[in-house]
């Protein structure tokens, strides 16, 4: 796949991404970078950003990473998913992902995806194993 597939197929985000504000700040088969500005709808009751959106953040990026290095004929879905939360990002700041490949194989992958705040601080590191998988209609 070349790079203009690649960033084709990349920028072409599932509807769940634009609906929590994913923005895919760039693309390569090795890094993965998005950002996602913390509105009160990504929120905790404790005014921060949800786990959830943060691992919603991380698991598309990881998705996104496989698929741009997938042969043709070829998907993924995420099979393991393990997230460390380290300091929180407040509602108004801006969450910048970062997905890095640490094995990128025949039958699965797995990315690392380090989450930052504003102030360029960690907020969460996710480790995700991507199975690779025949697509079949």
């Amino acid at each position: 796949m070349d790079r203009d597939e690649q960033e084709r197929i990349a920028f072409d985000q599932p509807d769940f991404a634009r609906l929590l504000g994913f923005r895919l700040v760039s693309v390569s088969p090795d890094a993965v970078v998005a950002q996602m500005a913390v509105t009160p709808d990504h929120a905790n009751r404790n005014g921060v950003m949800h786990g959830g959106a943060i691992m919603a953040l991380a698991d598309n990026l990881g998705g996104t990473a496989t698929i741009i290095n997938l042969p043709e004929g070829k998907t993924t879905t995420t099979i393991e998913s393990k997230t460390n939360f380290l300091r929180p990002i407040r509602i108004g700041d801006t969450a910048t992902a970062s997905a890095i490949p640490l094995h990128k194989g025949r039958t699965t992958m797995v990315w690392q995806t380090t989450i930052t705040r504003g102030d360029g601080k960690p907020a969460a590191v996710v480790t995700q194993t991507q199975m690779i998988i025949d697509w079949k209609d």
